[in-house]
């Protein structure tokens, strides 16, 4: 009677020892397929090379540095527009992630833009509306490279650069597929016009935060209302800013949204004029798939 209690036992002992092996190797499996699942929904990085290019348009060399998939297939592309006083480099870190993402990206210098600024031309030259026919002129040179896909050309601007991107998406609507702004400066002109009560009062040369401004920076835009400008672009527009915001307020950009028949507006919480680390990361996220959309 002992001998069976105990074979009964040992058997019990041994289904529950498989029970749980089959059951850990199920586990296991599981784990195996839905690590291979997520795997499959993030693709590899795609490998990049760089380029760089002088644009001659408006008497001007603009410079410009690319970011592309090593690869000879076409591809969308995004131009890149930093803000005031600022250059190409500032978007590096987003033009190798688009690129790694299968996205050309090119970054400009504005004539005039800044003192690191690598175009031609001075920054006492330098207005929103000569960036804009930088901007245009880059648009107009990459539209004909081979390697990109004209029907997925998307404007990016960033502070000042944001205004002039969406200044010039208003004139080439028909061949932009989207927008994308980081705390775009739709007040510049309406600022300025408050800090100056006539042209008169306009200094020939204001150094403005490190930067030589010429009297027409300010005169030219003294009858150029943002809001009264843009607006008809219809495809998709993105805006992201952060709540803490000191230069763009929110009521600008909540606006902006408004005006536009399309647009998203994010708001990161904490983030000022010029995002962290951790909000430049989740924004050019937010642009990626803004574009792979």
């Amino acid at each position: 009677m002992k001998k069976k209690l105990l074979l009964a036992l040992v058997f019990i002992g041994v289904l529950f020892m498989v029970g749980c092996s089959d059951e850990k190797a199920e586990s296991t499996e599981n784990a195996q397929q839905e690590s291979e699942t997520k795997a499959k929904k993030k693709p590899p990085k795609i490998a990049v090379k760089s380029d760089e290019a002088m644009v001659e348009g408006n008497g001007r060399e603009v410079y410009i540095k690319g970011y592309l998939p090593n690869d000879d297939e076409k591809h969308p592309a995004i131009i890149m527009c930093h803000g005031y006083n600022g250059c190409h480099s500032d978007f590096t870190n987003e033009c190798i992630y688009f690129a790694q993402n299968g996205i050309i990206a090119y970054s400009i210098d504005f004539c005039g833009g800044s003192g690191r600024s690598k175009s031609s031309g001075k920054s006492t030259d330098m207005t929103i509306f000569t960036e804009k026919e930088d901007l245009l002129a880059v648009f107009d040179y990459l539209s004909k490279q081979e390697n990109i896909d004209t029907e997925s050309i998307f404007l990016f601007g960033g502070s000042q650069g944001g205004l002039v991107a969406a200044m010039a998406a208003e004139e080439v609507a028909d061949k932009v597929k989207g927008l994308a702004l980081y705390f775009p400066a739709f007040n510049i002109p309406d600022n300025w016009r408050g800090n100056y009560k006539s042209v008169e009062e306009i200094p020939e040369v204001v150094d403005f935060w490190g930067l030589n401004l010429g009297k027409n920076f300010f005169a030219s835009m003294r009858d150029y209302y943002t809001f009264d400008d843009i607006g008809d672009f219809s495809n998709k527009v993105l805006i992201i800013s952060g709540d803490k915001d000191a230069i763009v307020s929110l009521d600008v950009v909540q606006k902006a949204e408004k005006h536009y028949s399309n647009a998203e507006l994010i708001i990161l919480k904490g983030e000022g004029h010029g995002f962290t680390p951790a909000g430049a990361q989740t924004a050019m996220q937010k642009v990626l798939e803004f574009m792979k959309e």
